[in-house]
């Protein structure tokens, strides 16, 4: 059984998934452009390190052993799919 897609964002702290699509269309050709020279893509594993409060600031999630932070519109783009 397949496990229900959240956007990175909406992933809790310390939790792990991983990348099941992006919307790359939502994205400017930079941002697309980071994420792919960073690695992100389907099939990646990620951890969610931190969520700044009051759901405007940035996230900051692990790719293997890199620490990234990312807006918070770029992290919506990221689909995931949590592991246990």
């Amino acid at each position: 059984m397949l496990s229900p897609t959240l956007s990175l964002v909406q992933l809790s702290r310390d939790a792990r998934a991983v990348v099941q699509a992006v919307d790359w269309q939502s994205l400017s050709v930079p941002e697309a452009r980071r994420l792919r020279e960073l690695g992100l893509d389907e099939g990646v594993g990620v951890e969610m390190v931190h969520r700044s409060g009051l759901g405007g600031g940035p996230v900051a999630c692990r790719i293997g052993r890199m620490t990234i932070a990312l807006r918070r519109h770029v992290a919506r783009a990221i689909h995931v799919a949590p592991v246990a």
